[in-house]
């Protein structure tokens, strides 16, 4: 069940950064700041996804060998 749960934080990190780039997109020529802004949140999600996914990876091998 933990693993799951984790599996869910992950996607939902996939979920954040695609929806932060459509607002980026969208502001990319109204208010260039912003867009800025959420396309580093756009690189902070992925980041996350993968880090998370690592770490759920790294718990699941570790669980395995007990």
């Amino acid at each position: 069940m933990g693993t799951k749960i984790y599996r869910l934080f992950e996607y939902a990190y996939i979920v954040m950064a695609i929806f932060a780039a459509y607002v980026a997109y969208e502001n990319w020529n109204d208010n260039r700041n912003r867009a800025y802004l959420f396309a580093f949140f756009v690189v902070v999600a992925i980041f996350m996804f993968f880090f998370k996914r690592r770490f759920r990876k790294k718990m699941e091998e570790r669980n395995q060998n007990r």
